[in-house]
């Protein structure tokens, strides 16, 4: 099990689009994933799940991934947070 502890960076939070994106990247992934934040765990491979923590710009998230690649998908959202979901130029 991999643990990353990040921070909402974009302008508007885990919206919509950034939660699609955030889906999209993990479904290639087998390995299962969750995201927690103000005390709610949810898995971050759901749409509706991500979009239930209503994380707005600066709220901490920790990113928890386990199973057979779970270093890749790790590193691809990690890469995602750092990039601000591709948002903000």
């Amino acid at each position: 099990m991999i643990e990353r502890d990040l921070v909402i960076a974009n302008r508007l939070g885990l919206h919509a689009r950034a939660t699609a994106k955030l889906v999209q990247v993990l479904s290639g992934y087998r390995c299962n994933a969750t995201l927690t934040a103000k005390g709610r765990e949810v898995n971050a491979k759901s749409i509706m799940g991500v979009m239930l923590l209503a994380a707005g710009p600066g709220t901490p998230v920790l990113l928890r991934v386990d199973g057979e690649d779970e270093a890749e998908a790790a590193a691809a959202v990690t890469a995602l947070f750092e990039r601000r979901f591709d948002e903000d130029a």
